[in-house]
């Protein structure tokens, strides 16, 4: 009896291994650098990040599907075969991203700019429109009317903002700008069809549909990242709780 036992539990154990092994493998391309590069599985959605060689170990079985992906390529896919296991030169050919230009004129002013001019000071900290108005609005200025007061004061304008509601009003104007860049991240990353057609969102709700994604914090910071595979996994996620929120307010 105990021999049987043995034996089940030594073919299960035989299973289960045979479904869960890591097929090793390389990348390669023309284009130099293969580090940092994104390789997903599908069907388990086990995501490894492929060293500076452009190696990786990802856990998979035959069928399943691997995705690479990185800014600098195109999105490759393939789907793993039972010798791929075995091959111990197991490689996948990327192919850089190409943007063609219609027309490019460079002028070389080496060394000079507006740091080197003294115009700028060095590795000063630059900010957007709506930064630069919030900063101007919150700074206390230590030596503002210094020949006033013993010791001198600060500045009564950020305070004057504070309470008169300024300071919160140019801090959501900030927030907006923020909201608009990564709205245009993610139009730029995915065509209007692939929200009508893939996601299956209703044409006339795309739009609120992306208010809602970039509102979610976790999506933002893997949008800000440029990765798009992972930001199309999230983003099929908030598509159907989304869809949700519409058909209740349908009912």
């Amino acid at each position: 009896m105990s021999n049987k036992i043995l034996f089940f539990l030594l073919v299960g154990m035989s299973q289960i291994s045979m479904g869960q092994e890591h097929i090793n493998g390389k990348i390669i391309s023309n284009a130099g650098d293969i580090g940092d590069v994104y390789v997903v599985n599908t069907q388990t959605e086990v995501m490894v990040i492929t060293d500076q060689s452009g190696s990786f170990s990802i856990a998979a079985k035959t069928g399943d599907e691997l995705v690479f992906s990185s800014i600098q390529f195109k999105e490759t896919r393939i789907v793993i075969k039972e010798e791929n296991f075995s091959d111990l030169n197991f490689s996948v050919k990327l192919f850089p991203v190409m943007h063609q230009l219609q027309e490019v004129i460079i002028k070389r002013y080496d060394n000079i700019n507006s740091v080197s001019l003294g115009i700028v000071p060095g590795n000063q900290k630059t900010y957007t429109a709506a930064e630069r108005k919030l900063h101007t609005a919150t700074a206390l200025n230590a030596s503002a009317n210094a020949g006033t007061m013993a010791g001198g004061s600060v500045s009564a304008d950020p305070l004057l903002n504070f309470f008169s509601g300024r300071t919160a009003m140019l801090k959501k104007e900030v927030e907006v700008e923020k909201k608009e860049q990564f709205m245009k991240l993610l139009e730029n990353m995915f065509k209007l069809d692939h929200f009508v057609d893939r996601l299956k969102i209703p044409l006339e709700y795309v739009k609120g549909f992306e208010y809602y994604a970039v509102e979610n914090d976790k999506f933002t910071a893997i949008l800000n990242a440029k990765n798009k595979t992972t930001v199309e996994f999230l983003l099929a996620e908030l598509a159907e709780k989304y869809k949700e929120i519409i058909a209740g307010e349908n009912k």
